[in-house]
């Protein structure tokens, strides 16, 4: 350990097209939309995650909300590194700390991401003061954030829905054999949902409610044992232009969901026709671990179970899979050096 190695934090990122998480001192210190609100004129910062979502389709022209990331990789190389250093800094060790202090951090990434993506995003950190940059997939680090021991000779099967990318991967040998990053996943849900809403009830909804909607009735399928009740959905009237009310049912929102689920379906049936006899055997024992803010959609994992003819699990906090076994890569890099993406 060197004389200076106190001056060195180690974080943990998942810096997800929706939400950001990152870990400190293994703890998720910071938990917030990937989301940034930005004055038009001034170019200054105004808010950044969830004071900058609550301002969604509620701001007037000089402001401008943005997301840095989409489909998983960063669009907006500038404002990515805006909203991530100030994220970082609401870290009240680091905010605090007398001395300037560097960081060792592992960044999670879709499996689909470019050489020249990856070195963006390490250029990135590095303008952060990062010492060290660390990448790993995201579907490695969720089977790691979810328990399993991927360095043995064993296949699993991962699906990490999140909100820009759905990872399909099978893990063995602490490496992927096979893999897809399908650009369908929450953000694609809502903007379903906001089309049937406008579509079957005439209703003009907005991001926000597409979300609430789905967090609070949004089901795979449409026979539950447990089904929520219908909800009271406000927006404005398309023929009227006038506010209005409707009510939805979680079956209605099963419909609208299940062109997008099935497209996933055909993903995760591509990727399972592919890989040896051997790891078939082995996924056939293990079943597949469904990780991701999108594995909350009721009934998702009966639906891939029902496809698959396999078993499908689910963690109690699969939101926060991916940057859990992100941090313990970090804390054993020397055990974890494999599973690590090279691309230096």
């Amino acid at each position: 350990m060197g004389f200076f190695d106190f001056l060195t934090e180690k974080i943990a990122v998942d810096l997800g097209t929706t939400n950001t998480l990152i870990t400190h001192k293994g703890k998720i210190a910071i938990d917030a939309p990937s989301i940034i609100a930005v004055n038009r004129i001034s170019g200054k910062i105004i808010a950044v995650g969830k004071e900058a979502s609550a301002m969604r389709g509620k701001i007037h022209k000089n402001i401008k909300t943005f997301y840095p990331l989409r489909n998983g990789v960063i669009a907006n190389f500038d404002l990515s590194e805006k909203m991530l250093k100030i994220l970082i800094k609401k870290l009240s060790d680091l905010s605090n700390a007398i001395f300037i202090k560097s960081y060792k951090m592992i960044i999670a990434i879709p499996c689909g991401i470019t050489k020249v993506e990856m070195r963006a995003v390490k250029e990135s950190a590095r303008r952060l003061n990062a010492k060290k940059v660390y990448l790993i997939s995201e579907p490695m680090a969720a089977a790691i954030g979810a328990g399993i021991d991927v360095l043995q000779p064993k296949g699993h099967m991962i699906i990490d829905i999140g909100g820009g990318t759905t990872e399909i991967a099978v893990i063995t040998l602490g490496g992927i054999i096979s893999g897809q990053s399908v650009k369908i996943a929450g953000n694609v849900f809502n903007d379903d949902i906001s089309q049937y809403v406008r579509e079957k009830h005439n209703l003009h909804i907005g991001e926000n409610t597409a979300e609430d909607i789905k967090i609070k009735i949004g089901s795979a399928i449409d026979t539950l044992v447990s089904p929520p009740e219908k909800i009271p959905v406000q927006g404005r009237d398309m023929l009227t232009g006038k506010p209005k009310q409707v009510y939805i049912t979680y079956k209605e929102i099963a419909r609208s969901l299940d062109k997008s689920i099935s497209q996933i379906e055909n993903s995760v049936l591509d990727t399972l026709s592919n890989i040896p006899p051997e790891i078939s055997a082995d996924i056939y024992k293990t079943g597949i671990f469904l990780t991701g803010g999108g594995s909350l959609l009721r009934g998702l994992d009966k639906r891939f179970s029902r496809v698959t003819e396999l078993p499908v699990y689910k963690g109690e906090k699969p939101l926060e899979v991916v940057v859990k076994g992100s941090e313990m890569v970090l804390k054993n890099l020397n055990k974890y050096t494999s599973v690590l993406i090279h691309n230096d």
